[in-house]
């Protein structure tokens, strides 16, 4: 089972998480999301709070074509344009799907950053097989499909497959 997503749905999604979490009044002064999959999400939250955002990168899916989970990876560094990371923090993920990046990275962050005194955490999809429950998702997804997202688009392109791309649309 799977479910394919337009860049209009996948729109719609970020603009209602955004809303659930105003909505809940949660006050944050800070975001950080996960790369990649967390990236656009953190990006338009980021601007619809006028909220800094902080990108932590991981890595987990490597092996056939990025669908096996494999170890996961938590960057040693965080990028950030601030010179401290806010107390109360939004963590944002396009997807929990085994939940482990996203415990992990839970987890880990209040280590590395004790003086964070509350950490939420949000996504726009939340499926049945997680370990984790997010604070705000946009959908719960019993059935675990996978989610064909519309940037997928490029993860096989390539600078060749791209000029071919282009060249098949009129300018």
């Amino acid at each position: 089972m799977s479910l394919k997503v337009t860049w209009e749905e996948y729109n719609t999604l970020v603009e209602k998480l955004a809303y659930a979490v105003h909505e809940s009044g949660y006050h944050f002064n800070q975001i950080i999301c996960i790369a990649r999959g967390g990236l656009r999400v953190g990006d338009v939250l980021s601007r619809i709070y006028e909220k800094p955002l902080a990108i932590l990168s991981t890595h987990s899916y490597t092996a056939e074509g990025g669908t096996v989970r494999g170890q996961l990876v938590i960057a040693e560094h965080m990028t950030m344009t601030k010179p401290r990371l806010g107390e109360r923090v939004l963590l944002v993920d396009d997807m929990v799907d085994s939940g482990h990046t996203l415990e992990a990275v839970y987890k880990e962050l209040p280590n590395r950053f004790p003086h964070v005194s509350e950490l939420r955490t949000a996504v726009l999809w939340w499926k049945a097989c997680s370990v984790f429950k997010p604070d705000y998702y946009v959908q719960y997804l019993p059935d675990n499909p996978w989610i064909h997202q519309p940037f997928e688009v490029y993860d096989n392109l390539g600078p060749d497959g791209l000029k071919e791309r282009l060249s098949g649309r009129a300018s």
